[in-house]
């Protein structure tokens, strides 16, 4: 198959690449910066690009690529760190700027055509650097400046190489798509004509192929992938597919009976529920900081599907919703050049003696491709535009340590949340919206009495991958509302606020 390869050197926004790629219904993969050129020079993708990174390209300790794909004859592109790196290879200078540059800035295109064809000779780009490109070996052009940056994308004469100091992946340069869809499919040739139909037809194979005559255990929460993650394995194994659901006390109102109504009765699967909200809570118990949380969560889990095992015999493999956004946040510092945000409870939290083989069928989709293979298996809008919901569940949208009482306010007050926002029509427009609680206590008055109870804080963003998310501006009667009920109807709460902080800085989730 013919595909764009991704060489990662650490950028948080790597994944984000492989995203608009597919956008242009190119198929990408994400490869270690330092994948030996045999392995590409045996695959021959149709180009590479060299992903940003935290690192500075004349340090001792920088990631490099190996410089053999250079000779390759594939047409490669750099972005940020990825340009530096192959001016500092390619006989240049990269030096640290005068001044550093993040955020938006205007691009003065020189060169419309190639990279840039179909585009005005101004756009708005985003800047993250604070080194520059100081000189460019011999036959290098420049295509592009910036009020800051003279080498602001720059191709070398006679080869199809190309580098761009701004970022084309976020949103915040628009027109970035269209770049790096020039670069795919007129540089690079790309057909464009892959799509989820194309990776339900893989998946289903390659699921057939890893597990062969074995069985495959599941854990189903009912949210979007673990969902879909079901559905496609059914497809390919049927009944060689167990679905075991989970009750860890974390859950929403009415979620245990919800997921087994939809999942044992509606799609014939078949389905295990075990109720462990006691053992999961006595081992949360005292337990505050946020990475302890998640990983005691994703330790009970495997061990509850060990346990479970014994009563189905063959079972080998345990299949998650693992998605993009999941293991890009999950990285390990010693593993990559980028940075660990969070351990996801699918991918830093399973214990090294876990029992089974794992199968993620999505870990190389974001959410929104997700959703569209949800759709194309048959899944009704319920469940493929549900809003996002943690892995492991209220406790990190639970500040401090969870207990039984502050879970019920906390479940409370989440489904006034998700009542007023469907009422508003606003539930599948916005990315996420929901409520956190706050362990810190304040001074209310309510029917002429002191109070002295509970802060419950409304989160609601747009996004579309969860890589980055800006909050939304909720219509002041809704927040009315959401905020009137709360006080009204949940014991213990008595002040509500609003969380008006986009990701990054921030994170969608509060831990």
């Amino acid at each position: 198959m013919e595909y764009i390869a991704v060489l990662d050197f650490g950028s948080q926004y790597s994944q984000l690449i492989a995203r608009r790629i597919r956008e242009c219904h190119v198929y990408s993969r994400i490869l270690p910066y330092n994948t030996p050129v045999e392995k590409l020079r045996e695959e021959m993708p149709l180009g590479i690009i060299l992903s940003g990174g935290p690192s500075s390209v004349y340090s001792e300790k920088a990631p490099k690529c190996d410089p053999e794909i250079f000779h390759l004859g594939i047409p490669v592109l750099g972005i940020c760190y990825g340009l530096q790196l192959m001016i500092h290879t390619l006989g240049g200078k990269v030096g640290r700027g005068a001044a550093r540059e993040y955020g938006k800035a205007m691009l003065s295109i020189r060169e419309t055509g190639g990279l840039f064809e179909g585009l005005p000779p101004e756009i708005q780009v985003w800047m993250s650097h604070g080194d520059k490109v100081e000189s460019v070996p011999e036959g290098v052009e420049v295509l592009a400046e910036s009020g800051n940056t003279e080498y602001c994308a720059v191709k070398f004469a006679g080869r199809p190489f190309y580098g761009i100091q701004f970022h084309p992946e976020v949103v915040h340069t628009p027109e970035g798509r269209t770049i790096l869809g020039n670069f795919c499919r007129k540089i690079c040739g790309a057909s464009g004509s892959w799509n989820m139909r194309c990776f339900i037809d893989e998946a289903t194979q390659a699921i057939r192929n890893t597990v062969g005559d074995k069985k495959v255990i599941l854990g189903l929460s009912g949210g979007v992938d673990s969902s879909v993650a079901a559905a496609l394995i059914h497809r390919a194994i049927g009944t060689q597919l167990t679905c075991i659901f989970v009750n860890n006390g974390l859950l929403r109102k009415n979620e245990a009976e919800k997921v087994q109504d939809l999942f044992g009765r509606n799609f014939k699967m078949n389905l295990v529920y075990i109720d462990a909200t006691d053992r999961f809570l006595d081992k949360l118990a005292n337990v505050s900081e946020p990475e302890k949380k998640r990983k005691i969560i994703g330790r009970e889990f495997v061990e509850v599907f060990n346990d479970a095992a014994r009563s189905i015999d063959g079972a080998v493999f345990l299949a998650q919703g693992t998605t993009y956004p999941d293991v890009i946040e999950s990285v390990p510092i010693d593993g990559n050049p980028s940075a660990m945000i969070k351990s996801h409870h699918n991918v830093g939290g399973l214990p090294k003696e876990m029992k089974f083989l794992l199968l993620e069928p999505l870990s190389r989709l974001f959410k929104d491709e997700v959703r569209e293979v949800g759709r194309q298996l048959g899944l009704p809008d319920d469940v493929v535009m549900r809003q996002p919901f943690p892995g492991p569940g209220l406790a990190v949208r639970h500040l401090g340590a969870v207990t039984r009482e502050t879970l019920d306010i906390l479940r409370n007050a989440d489904q006034v949340v998700s009542e007023e926002i469907r009422k508003a029509g606003l539930y599948y427009k916005i990315w996420q919206a929901f409520a956190v609680f706050l362990p810190v206590r304040s001074v209310g008055v309510m029917g002429d009495e002191r109070t002295y109870d509970y802060t419950i804080a409304l989160r609601a963003v747009e996004s579309s991958d969860g890589m980055t998310a800006d909050w939304v501006e909720l219509p002041y009667p809704v927040l009315g509302a959401i905020s009137n009920r709360i006080i009204n109807e949940v014991d213990g709460v008595n002040r509500v606020v609003y969380d008006i902080t986009s990701k990054p800085p921030g994170t969608i989730e509060w831990e």
